[in-house]
């Protein structure tokens, strides 16, 4: 049952016996204020003192075990677990995330993002944005009847970086999949730790202006590494330097091409990359 617990709530075993700690001193903190304060009422034991004291419990509850959550550090969780009970009793949805994402070729990856949000609605994907008419991405968000935008690099380097537009669609959180120009850091500051982006290696190797595609899988062949794998990571003003949210790794043969390599790494693409986003989806919008 711990395991099950540990599991459900993504959380080490000290936080566990903290949290389990929280509940059983909250509780009973709770049940003693009921108390007393129905001492202080007059109430005499029976039908009624039983009721309210169950109503005063029920109200107390959730004040006492913030209140001890507080020394034992799990203010945060018991703040999202109490979110939960109250979107429960209320059946209050909340607001799905409104996702953009950049891509500039044929858009696989965008292609598993969509898929993964027909089946989750906690997420929508509300703007496709390319910086390459023609691209297949494009295609994909025409047949998803997803808005798309086609983008001109002064602008969206020099200029408003097309933040009207992002806004208009009331844009949360933006994904590059396969974008390949620098982000700006205005866009950056605007959506901070909103923008993801998914690289084809294990950074910090492999990174940087330049290494994008077939460019990446041949270098990690010619350093004759042993494995390579994708890296999924917040964006920041240098090129693929900011926090790293997720990494996979596969094995490189002897026998591996730039393209054998490419396929391996798109499969990890494919699997991971859907998935760290419904979980960042999940933690931003806890259902």
């Amino acid at each position: 049952m711990l395991k099950q617990l540990q599991e459900r709530w993504k959380v080490n075993n000290i936080n566990l016996l903290l949290i389990i700690c929280t509940f059983a001193i909250g509780g009973s903190l709770c049940g003693y204020a009921g108390r007393k304060i129905l001492i202080l009422t007059g109430i005499e034991k029976g039908f009624l003192w039983g009721a309210a004291y169950i109503i005063l419990v029920t109200l107390l509850w959730p004040m006492c075990v913030l209140l001890i959550s507080i020394p034992f550090g799990q203010f945060s969780f018991f703040k999202k677990y109490l979110h939960k009970i109250v979107q429960r009793i209320t059946n209050k949805q909340p607001k799905p995330v409104s996702i953009a994402i950049f891509a500039s070729g044929a858009g696989s990856n965008a292609q598993k993002i969509i898929d993964q949000f027909k089946r989750n609605r906690s997420a929508s994907i509300v703007l496709i944005v390319c910086n390459k008419p023609g691209a297949g991405v494009l295609d994909i968000a025409s047949n998803e009847n997803i808005p798309s935008l086609i983008i001109e690099k002064k602008r969206f380097s020099e200029g408003d970086h097309y933040l009207e537009e992002l806004r208009n669609k009331q844009v949360d959180l933006i994904i590059l999949a396969g974008f390949l120009w620098k982000i700006p850091l205005q866009l950056i500051n605007t959506y901070p730790q909103k923008i993801i982006n998914i690289h084809p290696a294990l950074l910090p190797k492999y990174g940087g202006k330049g290494m994008y595609g077939n460019r990446v899988h041949q270098a990690v062949i010619d350093a004759k590494e042993k494995e390579s794998g994708i890296t999924i990571h917040y964006v920041d003003e240098i090129y693929d330097h900011g926090k790293i949210i997720l990494q996979a790794t596969c094995p490189v043969e002897e026998q591996d091409t730039p393209e054998t390599l490419a396929a391996k790494v798109h499969a990890l693409e494919h699997l991971h990359y859907p998935a760290v986003v419904a979980e960042l989806v999940k933690n931003k919008n806890p259902s």
